[in-house]
């Protein structure tokens, strides 16, 4: 995640933060389930007051950007539908899980592919 704040723009460092993650969550190149760094690291990072980030994060939270899940950390949310957001979390948990299986990319995704046409044709 690549953010850069200017602070001779008219735009308060926090509207930067919360317009360029929300951009970015947007476009793609922070893709869903993707683990944002801590508010005090970002706020070390990019020479802000830990406050004007947790600010940009709660307003992006509140825009279904990005979701906190407690002590786990703060995460991109899924766009979309409900659906769609939680069809995206079951699929972050499998890739966990199978992460933790030990199985490859082409392991688990062969089985979802077996799985989803099992419980299409079906």
């Amino acid at each position: 995640m690549t953010l850069k704040i200017h602070i001779d723009e008219s735009a308060a460092p926090y509207a930067q933060v919360r317009a360029q993650i929300a951009e970015q969550a947007r476009s793609g190149a922070l893709p869903v389930g993707y683990r944002l760094p801590t508010v005090r690291g970002l706020a070390e990072s990019l020479g802000l007051a830990a406050n004007t980030v947790a600010k940009a994060y709660r307003a992006l939270e509140t825009d279904g950007v990005i979701e906190t899940r407690g002590r786990n950390g703060t995460f991109v949310a899924a766009a979309g539908s409900a659906a769609e957001r939680e069809a995206a979390l079951a699929a972050q948990a499998y890739a966990e899980r199978v992460v933790r299986l030990g199985l490859t990319e082409e392991q688990a995704s062969a089985a979802v592919r077996d799985a989803l046409r099992a419980a299409y044709q079906g």
